[in-house]
């Protein structure tokens, strides 16, 4: 399809030039030269453009008119060998420190990330990574980092920062990364946006967006109590705003714990043993004291996007799709 296209925009081009060159009353052979090569660019361009859209944001008139100029400056002695070599290397620039999209989910438990973040995977095509899904496939995997880990786990002691930072170094190297992906959970305290930023500016690269969902505490206390989840996939329930299609309610009104199953496998759901109403107090002290500070570190940059969460489903999710599309 891209060969076509290109042919077109040649002849095209070719056309354009060799007319305009003999309306002047210039040497036709000099009018064939330039149309020429200036077919030749623009094809190329074209054909670029449509392999690799990184290599440029824009269709305008200026990246067509810098492509002719090249073509006609060339002349028609230039090899198409010369001309594709250096767009190939114009490709591979711009494949290289072209950003990839990197974005961070903060929210204080309950704020709606579980319910808005698989939405944004399905908006944009990148994989959503939790540091504990990392840290358990880095392990397994026996990664060096991982063995690093695991020895740290197994002695009882919490898994440091840099080895956290290592492990995400080398999770964004997969496949599924190449465009992008999503933080979700990390970082938690400013020294680890501190660490992830370095890491990042080390591959030429930087948090392109910051989605931040804010839900007052008093709100957040019936969303964490009435939580329930898939353990398997990871889907998330509510006995209010969200209930399993199997749930029945004691006399009491309140969820009957045998009858909440999964709306797809029909396996048993859970509750987290910190979505309590004590935990949840600890837990909001914890995210304003040290979560919330990193929004401040991002903002003078113009990647911090505030989604407010204690709206409906379809509203906030209008609002992130919003935020997505203007970043």
């Amino acid at each position: 399809m891209w060969q076509q296209g290109a042919r077109r925009i040649a002849s095209r081009f070719g056309q354009r030039f060799s007319s305009a060159s003999s309306t002047a009353g210039s040497n036709r052979h000099a009018a064939a030269t330039v149309a020429t090569a200036s077919a030749v660019s623009g094809g190329l361009w074209f054909a670029t453009r449509q392999q690799d859209s990184k290599v440029a944001c824009d269709v305008d008139p200026v990246a067509i008119g810098a492509a002719t100029l090249g073509g006609a400056l060339l002349g028609a002695g230039a090899s198409w060998k010369l001309m594709s070599g250096k767009l190939e290397a114009e490709k591979d620039r711009h494949s290289k420190y072209w950003p990839r999209k990197i974005i961070m989910l903060f929210g204080a438990p309950g704020t709606g990330k579980g319910t808005q973040g698989p939405k944004i995977v399905d908006e944009l095509g990148l994989p959503q990574l939790s540091t504990g899904d990392m840290l358990r496939d880095a392990v397994a995997a026996g990664t060096p980092v991982g063995k690093k880990a695991k020895a740290v786990m197994e002695s009882g002691g919490l898994v440091s920062d840099d080895i956290v930072i290592g492990i995400i170094a080398d999770r964004i190297t997969n496949a599924d990364c190449s465009e992008g992906f999503i933080l979700d959970g990390f970082p938690r305290t400013v020294q680890q946006a501190e660490e992830l930023d370095k890491m990042l500016a080390a591959k030429g690269e930087c948090v392109s967006l910051v989605m931040a969902f804010e839900v007052p505490d008093a709100v957040l206390e019936e969303r964490i109590c009435g939580r329930w989840l898939h353990k398997g996939s990871g889907r998330s329930y509510h006995v209010k705003f969200a209930p399993p299609k199997s749930m029945k309610l004691d006399s009491d009104g309140k969820p009957v714990p045998a009858t909440m199953k999964d709306d797809e496998t029909g396996e048993a759901l859970m509750q987290r043993a910190d979505d309590t109403a004590e935990a949840l107090v600890k837990r909001l002290k914890g995210y304003h004291s040290q979560t919330t500070p990193i929004l401040d570190r991002y903002r003078p940059k113009g990647v911090v996007k505030i989604i407010d969460g204690n709206r409906g489903i379809k509203e906030v999710s209008a609002d992130v799709m919003k935020g997505l599309s203007s970043n």
